[in-house]
């Protein structure tokens, strides 16, 4: 058995009372999840689930504060008195499945329950009172060989909900595993079951990819490789991406505008919000960086891009793996308070109105002139002055 396998000395007390409480109802109880492996890893994770033999219907009779989270599935949320929500689960077994969606029965055994899991690495156990472990295929040793293993058959893993073949690419790239020969082959034989699969579910895999992988660089390799940047990601080139590896803060919105062509329509494709899109688009209408570093020519570009800027700016630094060169001008321009907006004018169109101006068109293009003017020389902007420029164009 792997010597990661020591009792766990920061488990929440409220995770252990959970379990304390379901065990002296006389159910089996179990901590379970991804956060097991990540602290195997020593990498942080808050979130602890707990697996017991204990029905819904029990679980909610044992805990006064519950959420129905996920009660159809066998899923409960119990609330400790800091009204941090906890889920509880009942083992589970497959019963039948159709590549999206599994049904499920209950009076499994833990076993049993694990069996079900997608990867070695995540179908661990441990139980906080007795302090010991349950790896009954062997996640542990996985984790110390860099390996990502699927549980039991990979095709048949894999046949039961094919997003397991995006999460085995998030995984490999979040930890730096080698994905098992079996594995592997099983993924590339099953990708044509990612064209089934809600556009939501195949989004959200890409994003926690981009946020979360130690290499952004083999994530795209991987997707491309297993076939399904071919079904949902045409656009993705990782030769339009990132130099090395991107720079914090990772935003998987402006990195997908950094490994495709089209991150408007990729993004419309994998249904995201319309702000995300909106995002992707004005990132796409550009320009992507200004004529020179000159501090006029950057309040231009600022002018021109609004609030693309500060994507536009990360979007610089993921290809070159640093702030690109004019970043700093852009926060000095900012920190000075330099105009670059008709909006930060110190004459408003209502200004010009009772100075005499017609209101229409005209004004449109009185207001832009004056920004222009502000942006060759921010001193004018002042309302004195640039009343003094309108009577002089006058």
């Amino acid at each position: 058995m792997s010597a990661r396998l020591q009792p766990l000395e920061d488990l929440p007390p409220e995770i252990v009372d959970i379990v304390a409480r379901l065990e002296a109802a006389g159910f089996e109880t179990w901590c379970v999840g991804g956060a097991l492996r990540d602290r195997l890893l020593s990498h942080s994770s808050a979130d602890v689930d707990v697996a017991t033999a204990a029905p819904p219907d029990e679980v909610l009779r044992l805990f006064p504060k519950t959420v129905a989270v996920g009660v159809k599935y066998g899923t409960v949320g119990v609330l400790d008195r800091k009204h941090v929500l906890h889920e509880v689960t009942t083992f589970r077994r497959d019963v039948a499945t159709d590549g999206r969606h599994a049904v499920v029965e209950y009076g499994a055994s833990l076993e049993e329950d694990l069996a079900r899991r997608d990867f070695t690495i995540n179908a661990l156990a441990y139980h906080p009172i007795r302090r010991e472990w349950c790896d009954p295929f062997g996640g542990a040793d996985d984790i110390d060989r860099g390996v990502l293993r699927a549980v039991g058959d990979p095709a048949g893993r894999f046949a039961e909900d094919y997003l397991r073949i995006l999460r085995a690419l998030r995984f490999a790239a979040r930890f730096g595993f080698e994905i098992e020969a079996a594995t592997w082959t099983a993924a590339i034989a099953g990708a044509p079951g990612l064209r089934g699969l809600s556009a939501e579910r195949v989004r959200e895999e890409w994003l926690k990819g981009l946020e979360t992988a130690r290499s952004v660089a083999r994530l795209v390799s991987l997707w491309q490789e297993v076939g399904a940047a071919a079904i949902w990601i045409p656009e993705l080139s990782v030769r339009s991406g990132v130099a090395r590896e991107a720079p914090e803060p990772r935003d998987p919105i402006v990195l997908t505008a950094t490994l495709c062509s089209d991150a408007g329509e990729v993004l419309t494709r994998l249904r995201a919000s319309n702000s995300d899109i909106g995002r992707a688009r004005a990132m796409g209408a550009g320009p992507a960086e200004p004529v020179s570093g000159a501090p006029v020519e950057v309040r231009r570009w600022l002018a021109q891009v609004g609030g693309a800027a500060e994507d536009l700016r990360l979007l610089a630094a993921y290809r070159l793996g640093a702030d690109p060169a004019w970043g700093p001008i852009v926060e000095g321009i900012r920190e000075r308070g330099e105009p670059t907006a008709r909006g930060q004018l110190a004459l408003s169109g209502d200004d010009l109105v009772r100075a005499g101006v017609p209101a229409g068109p005209a004004l449109g293009q009185l207001l832009a002139r004056l920004l222009e003017a502000v942006l060759e020389d921010p001193a004018l902007n002042t309302r004195d002055r640039l009343l003094e420029k309108v009577r002089a164009w006058s």
